[in-house]
């Protein structure tokens, strides 16, 4: 019998599973809930396809659905596919099905496309052979396409929901703190499981030994477990004379202070690196220098002004409660006129309340769905509608050793296309204010 397969969701990952199966000469169907998406030309005419809603019985005569990582496996369709014994998976277990590279594997709530920037920057000056892919890079069906000596791929809880028999030689994960719960009914303990899917797997499991959320559920002997954290860990941080060090097995390497590394998270972040390069018996020497000179990617705390003694910061990436506290940690004493909005995915936001009542140096100005939340637990903040409303009101209070902080720990999906757009226009409005071409 010819199976049925049916592609739901036509971004980037469907157009790359529709390309992919046309390359292995199989006709899928496909389906999209918007009835104009953006990529919809590149899909040829003979494809049969459904656009503006799921159309259930294609859904439920399908043999095999794969399904983009915007779309959540509780859709009722899918739930019912799945009761009928339909399976369901996402692109990056269809490239398992063919893969057979070895796959360095990052996850974690923050930090992931951090350490897997700086793994590749490592990894290629000791002329590994590698492409990166998953959640940034090339979708992970076109990294079959090259022969490489790795592939990288950064994961998302979302990807990690339809994995079955994902080979991973080295998995990591960072952190785990509240994030997506507007997908996970059953809260953050789903959205963990998800998560520690990682490690199913895989022969070398990396994890941060200070959040017990990334332990594994359990510990198999034929795994080998490497562990880091800010305070525990084979890797970890060493406070001594006013400096920051980075430790292995109790003795100093590195001086955190003498790098370019901004933020405590960020050198949680280059023990995680460390523990994969040493993993992969790269020199140290190497290693420690990429991670010396390392500076952070745009959005992630990223420096766009500084005039007149204020300093404009875009961190438009911090789209979570814990991201935001790192921001806010890294300017600890500093005078601080935060951004703070957008679409808060049913995280809680109350937690933020004790965190900002203690510090009397922030200015909140809120925007966006989750304007009304924020306002609840920080009366104090003042409401605009856009991040423009903010900048022209904070522009005329602002004075010398300030900071202006866009760290909005939120999604930007309510206002903007992702967090890009949401960077990029702060850029663009900052730059504005400033007559800077």
């Amino acid at each position: 019998m010819k199976k049925k397969i049916l592609i739901i969701g036509l971004g980037i990952t469907g157009i790359s599973c529709v390309n992919f199966l046309l390359k292995k000469k199989i006709i899928p169907s496909v389906m999209d809930k918007c009835i104009n998406p953006k990529l919809i030309e590149k899909i040829p005419s003979y494809i049969p396809c459904h656009l503006g809603s799921y159309k259930k019985d294609w859904i439920l005569n399908s043999n095999l659905i794969i399904l983009s990582p915007g779309i959540s496996i509780f859709n009722n369709f899918l739930l019912e596919a799945q009761q009928k014994g339909i399976e369901i998976i996402g692109d990056i277990e269809l490239f398992a099905r063919y893969n057979t590279t070895p796959v360095i594997a990052i996850t974690g709530t923050n930090g992931k496309s951090t350490v897997t920037n700086m793994i590749s920057k490592i990894m290629k000056k000791n002329n590994f052979n590698i492409s990166i892919g998953g959640n940034i890079g090339y979708p992970v069906l076109d990294l079959l396409s090259f022969t490489k000596d790795f592939y990288i791929l950064e994961i998302s809880s979302f990807q990690l929901e339809t994995i079955k028999q994902l080979n991973i030689y080295i998995a990591v994960i960072l952190n785990i703190s509240q994030d997506h719960m507007d997908r996970y009914p059953l809260g953050i303990k789903q959205y963990r499981n998800f998560k520690l899917r990682i490690y199913k797997h895989s022969s070398i499991c990396i994890y941060n030994s200070d959040d017990k959320l990334c332990y594994p559920h359990y510990f198999s002997p034929k795994k080998k477990y490497i562990t880091f954290g800010k305070v525990s860990g084979k890797y970890k941080l060493c406070y001594y004379k006013n400096n920051i060090y980075l430790q292995i097995n109790n003795k100093k390497i590195l001086n955190f202070n003498k790098t370019k590394l901004i933020g405590i998270h960020n050198y949680v972040n280059a023990l995680a690196v460390l523990a994969v390069t040493d993993t992969l018996k790269i020199s140290k020497k190497i290693s420690l220098q990429e991670i010396t000179n390392y500076l952070n990617m745009n959005h992630i705390l990223q420096i766009i002004h500084v005039e007149n003694g204020v300093t404009w910061i875009n961190d438009s990436k911090s789209t979570n409660i814990n991201s935001t506290k790192a921001a806010l940690k890294y300017l600890d004493k500093k005078k601080i006129w935060l951004l703070l909005g957008g679409y808060d995915k049913n995280c809680e936001l109350y937690l933020l309340k004790k965190y900002l009542q203690k510090r009397d140096n922030i200015n909140i100005y809120c925007f966006g769905i989750s304007s009304k939340k924020i306002l609840s637990i920080y009366p104090k903040a003042i409401l605009v509608k856009t991040i423009y409303q903010g900048i022209k009101k904070i522009i005329k209070l602002v004075k010398f050793g300030d900071f202006v902080l866009l760290s909005p720990a939120c999604s930007s999906i309510d206002q903007f296309k992702n967090f890009k757009h949401r960077g990029n226009e702060f850029i663009r409005l900052v730059k504005k204010f400033h007559n800077i071409e």
